[in-house]
């Protein structure tokens, strides 16, 4: 199992509110952060998770290093949609992040969700891709609703920083898919998610209501789906006992009305001999 200090950055920017991802750009991300972070800490109960929004005015730790998901939940609910993207800045914050993590035997990784224009030039890109891989900083990147326009730059800035495959760029178009289903089977998360966290894992287990990591109040939609899905289940489950049941007491009784029936003929065979006995 990989040991790892991970920084999430998130996209706060204005062009999160879009609605072209179930039930926003917005909420679609922080769904797919809670899953990366439980995929993380299940995957290694020793590797940290961190969290940063680069939106707004400029960059902004969320939440240091830890393996408290009800920091990072907090973290969340302290943020607004606000400003521009700060792409560069933002990996460099996140960096300074992962340079002062406690336990220096921790690899160093930032996934970044990238929902809105890159303002950064090709060639500021690179420098920054070069600086990120001389400190042995791995770094996904997400990109989803402005595929379009990023992907070309993002594709530059991966094969720049990637060394040794340890580096991904995943590109998620809006489609039927939920982005944190996509995410879940990318190179991002496919070497742990088996060993990490699965989906039922994620949702609490299947246990009854939303889940645990899935706050109604972030994703009302996705949750009440959910819940859905889960009463559904239950309810068939609760029919089929309920007919094996019935089944199981039918042919009890049946078993029960034949024993009956062989005990009356056998009752009628011995009156018959004693009256044949008594002639004779």
């Amino acid at each position: 199992m990989v040991l790892e200090a991970t920084m999430i950055a998130i996209d706060n920017s204005e062009y999160m509110r879009n609605g072209d991802y179930l039930t926003s750009r917005y909420d679609a991300q922080l769904t797919a952060t809670e899953f990366i972070f439980q995929n993380k800490i299940n995957s290694n109960p020793e590797n940290t998770v961190g969290l940063l929004a680069y939106g707004g005015s400029g960059p902004q730790v969320l939440s240091t290093l830890t393996t408290d998901f009800g920091k990072i939940l907090s973290g969340v609910h302290e943020t607004k949609i606000s400003g521009d993207n700060h792409f560069s800045s933002g990996i460099q914050v996140a960096a300074l992040a992962l340079k002062h993590r406690e336990n220096k035997v921790q690899q160093q990784r930032i996934i970044v969700f990238v929902g809105s224009p890159i303002s950064e030039t090709d060639k500021e890109l690179e420098k920054l891709a070069k600086k990120m891989k001389k400190n042995n900083v791995a770094i996904d990147i997400i990109n989803f609703g402005e595929e379009s326009v990023n992907t070309a730059k993002l594709e530059k800035f991966n094969s720049i920083i990637n060394n040794h495959d340890n580096s991904h760029l995943v590109t998620i178009p809006p489609g039927p898919k939920l982005l944190y289903e996509v995410i879940a089977t990318s190179p991002i998360l496919m070497d742990e998610s088996f060993a990490g966290a699965s989906e039922m894992d994620f949702f609490g287990g299947g246990g009854a209501g939303s889940g645990d990591l899935i706050d109604p109040n972030m994703d009302p939609d996705l949750a009440l789906a959910l819940r859905l899905s889960l009463e559904e289940e239950k309810a068939r489950q609760e029919r089929e006992a309920a007919e094996k049941a019935k089944k199981d007491a039918e042919a009890t009784s049946n078993g029960g009305g034949e024993l009956e029936r062989i005990d009356e003929a056998k009752e009628e065979k011995d009156e018959d001999k004693d009256t044949a006995m008594k002639d004779a």
